[in-house]
């Protein structure tokens, strides 16, 4: 009979956990059902390039979409691939934020007294509606962001994997028994923190919400998420998606905003922790605001991760590795290898052959199959790319192809910000492009001697985020790995980021992991409890 009021107690806390309507008002009831989730909408059914904008609220807590209560400091957010406008960003101000936490704060007391198999239960369906609309999601996250299809489909995929990844680790969550003298004890509780704050980038919008929420959610902890104000636009669908699974209201909360809102996210008592996707000088905003009142923090900051080419490699697999390390989403990632070492005497049949296959990139509409390069995120960003081809050019580097402001045939994309994928030779170790972040399709090759010298060169940077070494010798593979001062090094590959594997950065790149299950840490805090089985002692 015990055992059946268990199943009865856990299944009576599950539906309390479910989305049902029952317990609200009939206002509520009305303005929620009045709702359908974005991707139900007929405009968001196999959207093309150039064919949407977007009029519906695209913040979110409470279960449901919330409309701006001040409409004064909106900003026009841009289709990348064609230049026009897909929708206004409007920031949360003070009261938005404090509405949205106290949202989270009011949902994390009821997902934190569930059991970890309670709450996997409710993620795996999360992983599976995502899964279920990858491609539907997919098509959004490229009119958001820019990238091509074949890589968006990549990206939600992660997503539901990261979900499904910390839904089994959700159960397994537990603590440790310490024996003491004299029959007495000590144990362990992994408990969670609370209210976390996610503040994404715009280069993974919807993987890094979901990279960021599933190892809280799988802790117990609620989630206020902030996208990038130029890619408002997946996040929320994410939160419809957690709400349809079973989450209780309030527990993935998304709001738009910029600097501002971010810095009220920052300040809120009731925040625990924030984990920060983003630039460096942003980051150290970040960690100072949350230093205030001592939140935890985790900063995945930014790059100039070097990947080293011996002269005994697989000259196939390195120039594979050379160009994914480079020229994936428009080479607007954070851990991109874009200093590229090549031991001298493999120097000219490397460069020849990353030449001929970098041309050979297919740049255009980011929704067909064939594209391989999509557009930047902004005109800005644009300007700035091209900005520093032409400083690298004056400083001394050879551009071998591309690097120029690209124009696509079709018509609708003449408003685009493309930018023909770029290889630089004669590069030295002082110039600005070989030690500041591009973010952009940027490759800048240099040549090394010795293995001594290389990994000087290499660590000789104030980032530390990721690292890559191509070679046949197995022994000089894991000694560069090993002295490679970096968050990953990876080894006859790169960019190769499963969702079991940690990931973070050295140095200025940032601290703390996202990913494996190392990553529960910076998501929970432990507690001990010691137990006195015999008499107190006392010196008094």
């Amino acid at each position: 009979m015990k055992g059946c009021s268990r199943r009865w107690k856990q299944l009576k806390s599950s539906k309390a956990c479910s989305c049902s309507l029952q317990s609200l008002s009939r206002g509520d009831k009305q303005f929620i059902m009045a709702q359908q989730p974005i991707l139900s909408l007929p405009e968001f059914h196999n959207v093309s390039t150039g064919s949407l904008v977007v009029k519906e609220a695209l913040n979110f807590w409470g279960g449901a979409r919330v409309q701006p209560k001040d409409t004064k400091n909106a900003e026009p957010v841009y289709e990348p691939a064609t230049g026009r406008v897909l929708c206004d960003m409007i920031p949360c101000g003070e009261v938005e934020v404090d509405e949205a936490i106290k949202s989270a704060h009011s949902a994390y007391l009821k997902w934190s007294k569930l059991s970890g198999l309670e709450r996997a239960r409710i993620m795996l369906e999360a992983a599976r509606i995502i899964r279920e609309r990858r491609d539907g999601i997919a098509r959004l996250e490229v009119i958001n962001n820019g990238k091509s299809i074949t890589e968006a489909e990549v990206d939600i995929d992660v997503a539901w994997q990261c979900i499904e990844y910390y839904a089994g680790i959700a159960p397994t969550l537990a603590g440790q028994h310490i024996q003491l003298p004299g029959g007495s004890f000590a144990y362990t509780r992994r408990e969670p923190l609370g209210v976390c704050v996610g503040i994404g980038a715009w280069n993974y919008p919807f993987q890094i919400a979901a990279w960021k929420s599933a190892p809280a959610f799988a802790c117990g902890n609620a989630m206020v998420f902030k996208p990038s104000p130029m890619t408002p636009l997946t996040a929320v669908i994410l939160a419809e998606i957690y709400k349809e699974a079973g989450v209780p209201d309030g527990l993935f909360n998304v709001v738009q905003g910029g600097a501002e809102t971010g810095t009220l996210l920052c300040h809120h008592p009731m925040v625990a922790k924030v984990s920060f996707t983003g630039s460096v000088p942003t980051g150290k905003k970040v960690m100072e605001m949350s230093a205030k009142s001592v939140k935890q923090v985790t900063l995945e900051l930014g790059g100039k991760s070097p990947l080293i080419i011996f002269k005994d490699c697989e000259l196939e697999n390195a120039i594979k590795g050379a160009l994914m390390a480079n020229f994936l989403t428009q080479g607007e990632v954070c851990c991109n290898g874009t200093r590229v070492f090549v031991q001298r005497e493999i120097m000219k049949p490397f460069v020849e052959e990353v030449v001929k296959r970098t041309k050979a990139i297919v740049i255009g509409d980011p929704l067909l199959e064939g594209t391989r390069m999509g557009a930047l995120i902004s005109k800005p960003h644009m300007e700035k790319v091209l900005g520093f081809i032409s400083q690298a050019q004056q400083q001394g580097a050879k551009v071998l192809c591309g690097g120029e402001l690209y124009v696509p045939s079709d018509p609708k994309l003449k408003g685009g910000y493309y930018v023909s994928p770029c290889v630089l030779d004669n590069c030295r170790d002082d110039m600005t492009c070989v030690k500041e972040e591009i973010f952009g399709p940027v490759m800048s090759i240099l040549p090394f001697d010795t293995e001594e010298e290389v990994l000087q060169r290499a660590n000789n940077t104030t980032f530390g985020l990721a690292s890559g070494v191509f070679t046949r010798d197995i022994a000089r593979a894991h000694r560069v790995a090993e002295n490679l001062q970096a968050g990953t090094c990876f080894i006859n590959n790169y960019n190769v980021s499963p969702v079991e594997v940690p990931f973070g950065g050295y140095k200025m790149s940032g601290f703390g992991r996202e990913n494996g299950v190392v990553t529960i840490e910076y998501y929970s805090q432990l507690k001990t409890v010691v137990v006195e089985m015999g008499d107190v002692e006392s010196l008094f």
